[in-house]
């Protein structure tokens, strides 16, 4: 169980430095939203707001600074990440992999924004048990891709997800408790 959290752990500590960056004076002036405010025929946002160019390369920016300080702990100590089943613990296979996963985290919340603009659900809000559950994992079922796509070791995707979607759960519970996020 140390190994999926030592791999993880820069996805977890990018998005919480994401969320944090996301509050500052900084992120306010540059948050151009993805969709650019456009509609579809329907009337409705294609993403939202919360879906912005600066949230998506504020956290591929701090998915990259975690995995390579991950691999630097990695490298001083017994810790170890699945990442490096396959491949050195390198600057530049850190730099690569924190970008890919920042980048897959971030895709992958796109299709769960877009049915719940269609749906009528505000940002950050859930209608039901399942849409809560899709809301927690979307972005965990792309960081377990990269992970396993890496790794190799597919018979983990699975354990990702779930770790991940109660990981994720728990921190926006931290985090809405220390009231940096507004919703649980």
């Amino acid at each position: 169980m140390d190994i999926l959290l030592v791999t993880i752990m820069p996805v977890i500590l990018g998005g919480i430095f994401n969320m944090l960056f996301c509050k500052t004076n900084f992120y306010r002036a540059h948050n151009a939203p993805i969709d650019g405010g456009r509609t579809l025929g329907d009337g409705k946002r294609i993403f939202g707001e919360n879906k912005t160019f600066a949230g998506f390369a504020g956290m591929i920016v701090f998915c990259m600074i975690f995995q390579v300080l991950t691999g630097l702990v990695c490298s001083v100590s017994s810790l170890s990440s699945e990442l490096y089943t396959h491949h050195a613990n390198t600057l530049i296979f850190n730099l690569y992999t924190g970008f890919l996963l920042g980048f897959a985290y971030m895709i992958c919340e796109l299709p769960n924004s877009y049915v719940k603009r269609r749906l009528d659900i505000s940002p950050g809000k859930t209608r039901s048990p399942l849409s809560f559950v899709i809301d927690q994992i979307d972005s965990v079922i792309g960081v377990a891709f990269v992970i396993c796509l890496f790794s190799g070791l597919w018979q983990h995707y699975f354990m990702y997800i779930v770790l991940g979607g109660a990981i994720h759960i728990a921190v926006n519970f931290v985090l809405y408790r220390l009231k940096i996020r507004r919703d649980p």
